[in-house]
């Protein structure tokens, strides 16, 4: 089965959290037999690139707007590759996504996976809001990453008699295994270490997250950069944080070399901009304790409160350091948590979990796409 992925950016050295899911669901895939193809933009131009799970096929992106990239010359490469497609797999949100859908009259099955809901840009999303109700209309199936995002979308909820939900998953083999030296080096360093990791973004809460740790002893690693690193780093140094420490943007073997030294994970987004939160579920592959917020998105499906870990109330930093607390000081119960994680992970979370769901999504499709096309046959016959 031959499938076309399309989102706005994918390259092998990217690691957000659609990019993470898309390489992971085409590795899973491939290994039950699909083609995948992953049609991208880039301002570098175009290119092709083959790799053991995709090909990938990149358009020259000619500008951004809002984080929407747009490619005059996608709407051709798109044309082309889908002919070939049994499916489109789209992955929302990306409006211009949307128009070289309905520009290409496309006639192929269509699936899309809704990673996330548009909060940020209100007056766009106004704009917005008819062509993304067209094009969701337009979907043969609407898949959510998690349980609770479908139950909590209102966009969402607009959809249901087509719509399901497939938890991202993990491939556990496509990370490198830690480095027993460097892990220990980190532990004799920072001794027990709370530990966050990501783009240091407006919705990931970190804010609270230093108002939490204010006036404890417990040492904190932020790992990641991002627009907000500035002003982090600036309201640490003001509130004499000295315990916490910014580690900047890390190699995959450092990510994971930290996730295997941490005592916990900290993961504080208060906005559901946080879809679903990849590195809280590396968390859990690790088999770590994870605190987060409850803000009706994957991060709560994750981590779920008394199990895996601990789950507060988002923006309020008085309840995040009750729940550090009573990890720091109980290692049993930390562990508890760590062992629970790694189980849910290996129950829930792995890639050919998630590949599996996904192939009977792709062969539903296909299948009542045949029964269509043979009925409209014998309707043009009859006639």
């Amino acid at each position: 089965m031959k499938i076309l992925h399309f989102y706005k950016t994918f390259a092998a050295h990217q690691h957000g959290g659609v990019e993470m899911f898309i390489r992971h669901l085409t590795h899973a895939t491939s290994r039950l037999g699909c083609e995948n193809v992953v049609l991208s933009l880039t301002p570098d131009g175009a290119s092709t690139e083959d790799g053991p799970d995709y090909r990938l096929v990149h358009a020259k992106e000619n500008f951004n707007l809002a984080s929407t990239g747009v490619s005059f010359s996608s709407f051709k490469i798109f044309s082309e590759l889908s002919k070939s497609a049994d499916i489109v797999h789209y992955h929302f949100p990306w409006p211009f996504m949307d128009v070289v859908h309905f520009a290409t009259r496309l006639k192929k099955p269509t699936v899309v996976t809704y990673h996330s809901d548009i909060v940020r840009q209100k007056i766009l999303k106004c704009l917005y809001t008819p062509l993304q109700s067209a094009f969701l209309n337009s979907m043969d199936a609407i898949v959510a990453t998690s349980p609770n995002y479908l139950e909590s979308s209102p966009v969402l909820a607009r959809y249901r008699d087509k719509s399901t939900y497939i938890p991202i998953g993990l491939e556990e083999s496509m990370y490198p295994g830690p480095e027993a030296e460097k892990v220990e080096e980190l532990q004799q360093r920072h001794g027990r270490f709370f530990l966050f990791v990501g783009v240091l973004r407006y919705y990931k809460g970190l804010k609270f997250l230093l108002q939490a740790i204010e006036g404890q002893v417990w040492p904190l690693l932020i790992v990641g950069g991002g627009p907000l690193e500035r002003d982090l780093m600036q309201m640490a140094a003001e509130r004499n944080l000295h315990n916490v420490q910014f580690i900047g943007q890390v190699s995959e073997q450092e990510k994971v070399n930290l996730i295997h030294a941490c005592y916990a994970v900290v993961f504080p987004s208060h906005l559901r901009s946080e879809a679903f939160g990849i590195s809280l579920l590396e968390a859990a592959m690790f088999g770590k304790p994870m605190i987060c917020s409850e803000i009706g998105t994957g991060t709560s499906f994750i981590n779920q409160h008394g199990v895996s870990g601990l789950v507060v109330p988002p923006r309020d930093a008085l309840a995040m350091r009750v729940a550090m607390r009573q990890l720091w000081e109980s290692s049993a119960l930390a562990a508890q948590y760590g062992k629970a994680a790694r189980v849910r992970y290996l129950k829930i979370f792995t890639s050919q979990s998630m590949g599996d769901d996904y192939m009977r999504v792709y062969s539903e499709l296909a299948r009542s796409s045949e029964e269509n096309a043979r009925l409209k046959e014998r309707s043009a016959r009859s006639l």
